[in-house]
């Protein structure tokens, strides 16, 4: 029984730091690699497209995938209290979202004029939106909660930052004057809210597993 619940917190735990280590690597590497690509200027999701397309496309898949299995250990961690129901549900849209991105290809250029690529755009605002709210939701928890309290600071600091990114790339999207004066560092604000995010859940999954040789 005391087997069955660590493996109910460990492998989640474990799927976490692997996915969000993996996700950055991946399109680090590839963006480093890829001819013609500029990580600064370009977003992710280009990545997606090319001959080499299936790299990225995979990328997102996996992660939403282990992401998936993340959520289930948080829900076994916090069975009850605050954040105990969102904050797992929350992953798991976000897990689906990144899961559904990778065969949902977006298009070459912007707005997307294909279904698979205006698909993709709707995807992408729903994970940029989400993930800056997963760190604020939890950060009600970990201001309570005693086993938590550690990680508050790091939350509320990677949440603030991550949501900023969100404000600046929802406003270089709507306006032209500043997509113009931000053009050539969309990808690095990007970059920057998905690091992030990706910090933070690396970090969560390392106290879950922590917390699960302790109990």
């Amino acid at each position: 029984m005391e087997k069955t619940i660590m493996n109910q917190r460990q492998i989640p735990a474990w799927a976490g730091m692997i996915g969000a280590t993996l996700f950055v690597l991946v399109f680090t590497i590839e963006g480093w690699y890829r001819p013609g690509y500029k990580p600064l200027e370009m977003f992710v999701s280009e990545l997606s497209l090319g001959s080499r397309g299936w790299i990225q496309i995979l990328n997102f898949i996996i992660f939403g995938t282990l992401l998936f299995v993340f959520s289930w250990g948080v829900a076994a961690e916090f069975p009850n209290g605050k954040a105990s129901r969102g904050g797992p549900i929350i992953f798991r849209i976000l897990a689906v979202c990144y899961f559904l991105s990778g065969p949902f290809v977006m298009d070459p250029f912007y707005p997307s004029y294909t279904i698979h690529g205006k698909l993709h755009d709707i995807l992408g605002w729903i994970v940029f939106l989400l993930m800056p709210i997963s760190c604020f939701v939890f950060l009600r928890r970990f201001l309570e909660d005693p086993n938590w309290r550690f990680f508050k600071w790091g939350t509320l600091g990677l949440g603030v930052l991550s949501a900023l990114g969100v404000v600046l790339l929802t406003l270089a999207a709507n306006s032209t004057d500043i997509r113009n004066v931000f053009n050539h560092q969309l990808g690095l604000i990007q970059r920057t809210i998905i690091v992030s995010f990706m910090l933070w859940i690396f970090i969560f999954a390392l106290g879950l597993l922590k917390r699960s040789k302790m109990n």
